[in-house]
Formats: C-alpha cells, sequence, structure tokens
C-alpha cells in the first residue's frame, strides 16, 4: 500500500471566538496548494481513497485535490486528534491519503514507520514535522512499526514539480 499523509494548507489564524474546528484556508493557502497538487499529479500520484480531518481546513485541502483523487473522499474523525487503532482501520485501498493537521500526522508517521507513539502535543518533539501543505509518502502494510518513509515533499518542492 501506498499511503500519503498530507498536512492541510495555510489557514486563517484562530479567530477571536476560539471556533478551531471552522478556520478556512486563506486565498494564498488554496492557491499555494492547488500548485502543489499540480506537483503530485507530475509525479504520479493519484489517490483510490482520501480521508481528511472533519475541521474545516483539512476538507478544504482534501477538496482542492480533486484532480488526483480516483476514487472517494471521506471524513475521519480520528485524524483530528492522535493516532489510535481506530484510524488505522479506516485505511483501506491501495493509494490512501490522510489529510490532517500536525502533530498529529507526525506522530502518525513515527507509529508507522517506527512502531512507538509520540504522545507530546509540542511540534519540537516531531521525528520529522510536516509544514503546511507538505506531504510525506509511506509505503508498507499500515500498522504500526510495518511502513517504511519513501519520500517527503516539503510544500516548496511540490510546487516546483507542478511548474515543471
Amino acid at each position: 500500500m501506498d499511503l500519503w499523509l498530507i498536512r492541510h494548507a495555510v489557514a486563517e489564524d484562530a479567530s477571536p471566538d476560539g471556533d478551531d474546528a471552522r478556520r478556512a484556508l486563506t486565498a494564498e493557502g488554496r492557491e499555494r496548494f492547488s500548485r502543489g497538487v499540480r506537483g503530485l499529479a507530475r509525479i504520479g500520484a493519484h489517490f483510490d481513497l482520501v480521508l481528511h480531518s472533519p475541521l474545516l481546513r483539512a476538507q478544504e485541502t482534501a477538496d482542492l485535490m480533486e484532480s488526483v483523487i480516483e476514487g472517494e473522499t471521506a471524513v475521519c474523525a480520528a485524524l483530528a486528534r492522535e493516532p489510535d487503532d481506530e484510524l488505522l482501520s479506516e485505511i483501506r485501498g491501495e493509494v490512501v491519503a490522510l489529510v490532517g493537521h500536525e502533530p498529529w500526522l507526525s506522530q502518525t508517521l513515527a507509529w508507522l514507520v517506527f512502531g512507538w507513539r509520540v504522545y507530546e502535543q509540542d511540534p519540537s518533539t516531531a521525528v520529522v514535522e510536516l509544514k503546511k501543505g507538505a506531504a510525506a509518502h509511506l509505503v508498507g502494510e499500515p500498522r504500526p512499526g510495518a511502513m517504511r518513509l519513501a519520500a517527503l515533499y516539503p510544500p516548496a518542492a511540490l510546487r516546483a514539480f507542478g511548474r515543471r
């Protein structure tokens, strides 16, 4: 299986009412991530399934991936918290993308590649920190310690691939 971990694009700052779930992508975030999606297409990434967090910025990011989705898109509540067995049970198909948030995506990467969990919420404790709009490509069986990191694409690299 090919599993892609994709962090949502740049979103609005937190609102004064504190409703983090309703933070939308900025115009610049949409434009930059759209160029990154062209880069994903250029390197041959197409997805059978895209699971995204229920938070608005992740949903909007997944919507921008339409051109590289050959299957379905679905909400996955487990992507809005620390990775757990429920998240793993949602992953099915040959090429799957998980669109979510830090620090949970880097925790998912560490759990699937190294077999151990990171419980710190501080991004500085992450094995790999995914910038907004970045993608990590994992290969193998989606269970703790059974995957390998095939590639890590910072957002600037994806945008550069999209320009070629």
